[in-house]
């Protein structure tokens, strides 16, 4: 029998707590990794780690403080001696809306939580996944981060920078064995969709046909992308943007 895809990894991610975040902790756990389990919402977090495979820690941390990333980044090396992987996954909710509707202090909280949370994750970490030898970051992104969407002009420009982030960082850290990717899912059927259309039949209704799938993305299917960029299968894989969007960017 062949060992597990991430048997002895450690890994951290962030925005564990439901949606694309949890699946992805509960798939690692599944391949072997230990996982912390990070999410502004301890108790969401505790739910997802109380049912991983392996052994996992529940941690909160708001991405957006340095001192609770840094704090969850040191809690997690004491407890597990090393991390490989890191999944920045957090996102703040953010309400439909042009420039002129949505206010600054509403485009800065997107940006503090969407692409200033995955640098400061990436910070608190990387030392430690270079004392270890290396390993893979992934920055979950969108994708409406290649094309627009009507008033969705935040987050349309937080996925892109976190794109941008993880071309950024693989330049950077590709002599320290650090492989950098961003992963960018279509429309998810999360609690995210909700936000947007009110129901998940309405939203399978009215966002299901814009892909070329004809369907809403699963959770566990951008889990299974994650577990590829984060294994030693996509060795030779960074500074890429994985499209997972059911054909979204096609046409």
């Amino acid at each position: 029998m062949s060992e597990p895809m991430l048997a002895g990894k450690t890994s951290i991610i962030t925005g564990a707590g439901s949606g694309i975040g949890r699946a992805i902790c509960l798939t690692f756990a599944r391949a072997g990794a230990k996982v912390a389990c990070l999410d502004i919402n301890l108790a969401a977090a505790e739910k997802t780690a109380a049912v991983c495979a392996t052994e996992a820690l529940a941690l909160r941390c708001d991405v957006s403080s340095e001192a609770e990333t840094r704090a969850a980044a040191a809690t997690t090396l004491s407890r597990f001696g090393a991390v490989h992987i890191l999944v920045n996954a957090a996102a703040t909710d953010d309400r439909n809306g042009t420039i002129l509707d949505i206010s600054a202090d509403e485009w800065s909280r997107v940006f503090a939580v969407n692409v200033t949370g995955a640098f400061l994750m990436s910070r608190a970490v990387l030392p430690t996944m270079i004392a270890a030898g290396g390993g893979s970051i992934i920055h979950i992104a969108s994708q409406l981060g290649r094309v627009a969407a009507p008033a969705r002009a935040a987050y349309c420009t937080s996925k892109g920078a976190i794109i941008q982030l993880a071309k950024a960082m693989a330049v950077d850290h590709a002599d320290q064995n650090i492989r950098v990717n961003a992963l960018s899912p279509g429309a998810i059927e999360t609690r995210r969709l909700l936000l947007r259309y009110g129901d998940m039949a309405t939203a399978r209704r009215v966002a299901g046909p814009k892909h070329l799938l004809n369907r809403l993305g699963e959770p566990k299917e951008i889990a299974q992308a994650a577990l590829f960029l984060a294994s030693d299968a996509a060795s030779f894989m960074t500074g890429a943007d994985m499209l997972v969007d059911g054909g979204y960017t096609t046409i």
